[in-house]
């Protein structure tokens, strides 16, 4: 079986306007945008800080400054230690990658296809409505769909229509984000954002190619998972499906031992994956079906302000040093 078998739970029927792109957004608009406009005060660039830094210029290093700022090449031909000097882009390029593998499909409150595309409608309007330039690149059994980085309303409209769109997968093989990430390196040409939305159920070996990116483009992984992931209740005996596989087990969940080798193996996978993207370099936003969208994206605002004020040298001040 694949990493993190999944059992199979169907939710209700969606209501018939749920897939309609125009529908959706405008919901979103007034349930979530306008909130974050209203906590972030308008200013959008808070939930984007710190990205797209450009070299500004070089000058000697002063007392206080960041040590991990310094250009050891340019101090070693001066004689004296200098340290680089950066301005914030003003223009962010993003991009996300979305994973729509059979796994997504999951989820006992929402699934999380239907959580992945509200983050990326929200996270892409907020960006193109001040001008930005968002882009797309879709796997299900492999990267099947390029959505090339544009800009407005209709283009936010178009990404959802394209992530909704698509039928349910059956499972036969499990996914290889290895595979994506590689090919969508190749696509990427122009140091941007990424949003890496995945719930990282793969084959192994995606954490080099994950870092290969990171070198070049700011990355942000959006770990998708359901609370059901993390401990099994009781609720006697069960068929649990792979979904990626088809592959089938009969399980008592009435079992304590059971129970408690099912939360221990999640315990494991959870810091397996917090050590291979704290490896890579890159950020780690958790966001579970059940979350408030809201909430999440101001646990994003939090992590950006961590990031830009450690790589200044800055302190954190209390209610940023706990992780989200």
């Amino acid at each position: 079986m694949s990493e993190s078998p999944r059992a199979e739970l169907r939710l209700a029927a969606e209501t018939p306007h749920a897939r309609d792109p125009e529908a959706v957004l405008r919901r979103l608009e007034w349930t979530v945008i306008r909130r974050l406009d209203g906590l972030l005060h308008g200013n959008y660039r808070t939930l984007f800080r710190g990205f797209g830094l450009d070299l500004a210029d070089l000058r000697e290093y002063q007392h206080h400054d960041d040590v991990r700022h310094i250009d050891w090449n340019v101090t070693a031909r001066m004689q004296t230690p200098y340290v680089r000097e950066y301005h914030e882009d003003r223009d962010v390029n993003a991009w996300f990658l979305l994973d729509v593998s059979p796994s997504v499909e999951f989820g006992s409150h929402a699934k999380t296809r239907s959580v992945s595309a509200e983050f990326v409608t929200v996270l892409a309007r907020l960006l193109t409505r001040h001008g930005n330039r968002v882009g797309a690149l879709l796997y299900g059994k492999h990267m099947d769909t390029v959505i090339p980085a544009r800009t407005g309303r209709r283009h936010v409209l178009q990404i959802l229509q394209r992530i909704g769109a698509r039928p349910e997968l059956g499972g036969n093989a499990p996914t290889n984000l290895e595979e994506f990430l590689r090919n969508a390196f190749q696509v990427m040409k122009r140091r941007s954002v990424v949003f890496v939305v995945s719930d990282f159920i793969s084959t192994p070996g995606w954490e080099k190619p994950l870092a290969l990116l990171a070198e070049r483009h700011e990355i942000v992984a959006v770990r998708l998972y359901d609370r059901l992931e993390m401990e099994m209740p009781d609720l006697g005996l069960l068929v649990i499906q792979d979904a990626e596989t088809g592959e089938q087990v009969f399980v008592d969940t009435h079992d304590r031992g059971f129970r408690r080798r099912f939360a221990e193996a999640a315990a494991a996978r959870e810091e397996k994956l917090r050590e291979a993207f704290a490896a890579a370099g890159v950020d780690a936003l958790e966001l579970a079906t059940d979350d408030d969208l809201v909430d999440a994206l101001m646990r994003f605002s939090d992590l950006r302000k961590r990031r830009s004020m450690l790589a200044a040298g800055g302190s954190l001040p209390a209610h940023l040093q706990a992780a989200p």
